[in-house]
């Protein structure tokens, strides 16, 4: 194999050797000002298309139908049959508090220690938040009092991600914020392949003070948080990342129930300059890479030699990543070398992209600050990884992907609370405000208010 940048004028153009595009180690670096970069960037930009999207909403129509009409029936079924426990019964769905306490003293030290701090930064990020909630209320002096009451919502519903990977992290950044908002029951579904539960996700559970979990997964366990059954409870609100399953039966049962987000796969964009050390460049593009084939990494940059050698560097890190060929394929489908005319085209595309994660490895960070608009998370110079803020940092990871970013904001304790509009008026109020209510009413043609507003004397 070879490695090493391919520099090429046009994106998408064949290579001068007559082949169709890099080596299994090669990364192409494209500049702005090249024949068809405009399409090839909205392509990026794009993410790709959804996996047989229309395949896998008929799927989850199917669980999602099945579950709300059978239940625990249902659930056991499809639990047995996708996650390979054929003598599943209902009562091994749930997992105990006491399970969940023994998984955490379980823990070799150094892990429990590192888990429990970085709950505890977490828990103290979003405590913060808590100041923001506070109740509004409009008073006139003339008998009218408006308030906006703020509240807990009374129970939500985690999907934490199961199989061969383990995702403490997820149940700490989605589970703590839910219990800092005052959130009294959260209630956690995570398949357990073979029916073991992962230790380190039950430890999880434990540290964040999770109430209820179950060792079910896919679009089933969607479907029971959304609508319930015997032993599954219903719940206000469903939030965690999942596959294309998971992710499609949120959006189905919307309404019934409120969702975080229909997330993505997982995205970086880096905005470098000169000073940047190439090495440290890629190996953030590959932390996200290593996510999943259809994960995005981008570098822009105006400082072509910094590219070139981002290039170099990655072929020869990703020569030794246990998931090598995730990265490669990531990279080479949605990810991107980019160099820009100048600094203010770096920083147009970068708001352009919007991206999950931005890191800003520039000399001046905070300065390029200024000039982000859309993005889920920044990470401001040279010694801020993308991945401390994933684990331990206590800022949440759950961000918005796809370029949602221009109109989303990460998780946080306000995701977990709901608002209610309380008004009280006085008589004395009611015939000032009457009149002119009763006025608007008829401009819109509905009688009845107005008729509602003047039978309590609200009339002058």
């Amino acid at each position: 194999m070879t490695s090493g940048a391919h520099s090429r004028s046009e994106p998408g153009e064949e290579r001068r050797d007559g082949s169709a595009g890099p080596g299994p180690q090669e990364f192409e670096v494209v500049r702005t000002d090249a024949a068809g970069f405009e399409g090839w960037f909205a392509r990026l930009c794009a993410r790709g298309d959804a996996d047989d999207q229309a395949r896998v909403a008929r799927d989850v129509a199917e669980i999602v139908a099945r579950v709300r009409a059978e239940g625990d029936a249902a659930l056991v079924e499809y639990t047995a049959r996708f996650d390979r426990r054929p003598d599943l019964t209902e009562d091994a769905l749930e997992v105990s508090q006491d399970d969940l306490h023994a998984a955490l003293a379980g823990l070799q030290p150094d892990l429990r220690e590192a888990l429990t701090r970085a709950a505890g930064r977490i828990r103290a990020f979003h405590a913060v938040q808590q100041s923001h909630l506070h109740t509004a209320r409009l008073e006139d002096g003339r008998g009218l009092s408006a308030r906006l009451l703020v509240r807990p919502l009374a129970r939500v519903g985690l999907y934490v991600p199961g199989g061969t990977a383990a995702y403490p992290s997820t149940v700490l950044m989605n589970a703590v914020p839910a219990k800092v908002a005052g959130v009294p029951e959260v209630v956690m579904v995570s398949p357990s392949p073979g029916g073991a539960p992962n230790p380190v996700v039950l430890a999880a559970a434990a540290l964040a003070g999770v109430d209820r979990v179950f060792t079910i997964g896919g679009a089933q366990a969607v479907a029971a948080l959304a609508y319930g059954t015997a032993r599954v409870p219903r719940v206000d609100k469903i939030v965690g990342p999942g596959n294309a399953w998971v992710a499609e039966a949120k959006r189905q049962v919307y309404g019934a129930v409120d969702i975080d987000s229909v997330a993505g796969p997982s995205e970086v964009l880096i905005v470098a300059d000169e000073g940047a050390r190439p090495e440290v460049v890629a190996a953030d593009l590959l932390a996200q890479a290593e996510h999943d084939v259809r994960a995005a990494a981008v570098l822009v940059t105006w400082h072509a030699p910094l590219a070139e050698a981002v290039a170099t560097a990655l072929a020869e890190q990703v020569a030794t990543l246990p998931r090598k060929e995730a990265c490669i394929q990531a990279l080479t489908d949605r990810g991107g070398l980019i160099v820009c005319r100048d600094e203010a085209e770096a920083y147009d595309l970068a708001n352009r992209y919007a991206s999950e994660h931005l890191g800003l490895a520039v000399r001046d960070p905070e300065a390029g600050l200024l000039k982000i608009e859309n993005a889920g998370a920044v990470f401001l110079g040279h010694h801020t990884p993308e991945a401390l803020g994933d684990y331990n940092a206590g800022v949440n990871h759950v961000l918005p992907t796809s370029g949602t970013a221009r109109f989303a904001s990460p998780l946080s304790v306000h995701d977990f609370i709901k608002r209610t509009s309380v008004l009280s008026v006085s008589q004395a109020s009611l015939q000032r405000l009457g009149p002119e209510a009763a006025r608007l009413a008829r401009a819109e043609g509905l009688e009845a208010h107005a008729r509602a507003i003047e039978i309590r004397g609200g009339q002058s």
